[in-house]
């Protein structure tokens, strides 16, 4: 099989890399047919009148592209400006759109930067509405997200393919450091609640927190707690020995419909490296989670019930152990290279 991976997508974001390596593991030749938009932007994918021009251009270059001797084409992340000059690629071959996310849902709902109802808001709608029906094939990454699709744009069929995490990268090798530290790692937007971090760091100033990243809320690190370290950028090649050498690793406790519906990617890094993991106990989450044997789930929002979950894993050895192996272990069953490359190759074949 193979397939070519094409579009503006924003190279080296976990998502795209992961699903070019799920297929490569598989057995599929991938090809990546790409124009760099995003890679310069630390924050990766926004929306502004600079970015606009940029993504105006890539679009006018795409068109011209070619490629051939491809059984299928996939669109990656964020993708949905992509799918014209796709189908001018494919030529009638099966387009398989990996988006991640809806626009409106991101920019609207979540992140606060149009209104909702405004002319704005109404656009980017109608924006999703034709990407995901302009594909053979949506896929998502969660059911909980999958629904949300359906129901967006009328699909009657979205699958559903977990992220992952890149093995060549994240391995098992956590091992409980001297000094207990809870990491967390990201994008600095509502999704993630660090709002709800830093309250936690405030209930529990005995513990550590190290928070990595930079963002939109970037202000609610202007004065942290004294027990907070913030580093605003690290390589994503040093993420690996960053979680193996944390206490343990933070996902999101954002209380927005979109943090309901995803698992982040930091979610599956932290277990693929065998790291106990403290997330919100959202719908999406326990597609892969169980509380008390693969991680350790919060009501998202909850900074006492984080603080307590942090303080358990760092008095009791054991418990955290006990986590991560649990993690580790549904990591292998649910989420690794090798499941989520036949769940992939299924996908694509169905369409051939």
């Amino acid at each position: 099989m193979r397939v070519c991976y094409f579009g503006t997508y924003e190279r080296g974001y976990p998502r795209n890399s992961q699903v070019i390596s799920c297929l490569r593991k598989a057995g599929a030749d991938v090809e990546e047919v790409h124009l760099s938009v995003w890679e310069d932007d630390r924050n990766g994918w926004s929306a502004g009148p600079a970015q606009a021009a940029k993504l105006a251009a890539a679009e006018a270059r795409l068109l011209l592209r070619r490629p051939r001797d491809f059984d299928a084409f996939i669109v990656g992340y964020p993708g949905h400006f992509d799918l014209p000059a796709a189908h001018r690629a494919a030529r009638g071959r099966p387009i398989v759109f990996n988006p991640l996310v809806s626009l409106a849902d991101t920019l609207v709902a979540d992140r606060g930067r149009f209104p909702a109802g405004s002319f704005a808001a109404r656009t980017l709608e109608r924006i999703d509405r034709h990407a995901f029906r302009a594909a053979d094939v949506v896929v998502a990454d969660t059911e909980a997200q999958a629904r949300f699709f359906a129901e967006l744009a009328g699909l009657d069929d979205v699958p559903v393919c977990f992220v992952g995490a890149e093995e060549r990268l994240f391995e098992p090798g956590w091992h409980r450091a001297d000094e207990f530290v809870a990491l967390f790692v990201g994008k600095l937007i509502p999704l993630q609640g660090v709002d709800t971090i830093l309250a936690a760091a405030r209930l529990a100033p005995d513990i550590r927190f190290r928070i990595v990243g930079s963002g939109q809320l970037d202000g609610l690190l202007s004065d942290p707690p004294p027990n907070v370290e913030h580093v605003p950028w690290i390589e994503y090649e040093q993420l690996p020995d960053e979680i193996r050498q944390a206490g343990c690793s933070l996902g999101v406790f954002g209380t927005t419909g979109k943090a309901r519906r995803v698992i982040p990617n930091k979610a599956f890094q932290a277990i693929a490296c065998g790291a106990p993991l403290v997330t919100a106990g959202t719908p999406a989450a326990r597609e892969l989670l169980s509380d008390e044997a693969s991680a350790l789930l919060v009501p998202a929002g909850d900074a006492e019930a984080l603080a307590g979950a942090i303080r358990r894993l760092a008095g009791d050895p054991e418990l955290a152990s006990r986590i991560a192996a649990g993690g580790r272990a549904a990591y292998e069953r649910k989420a690794s290279e090798a499941v989520l490359g036949e769940r992939w190759r299924e996908i694509i074949e169905r369409l051939l």
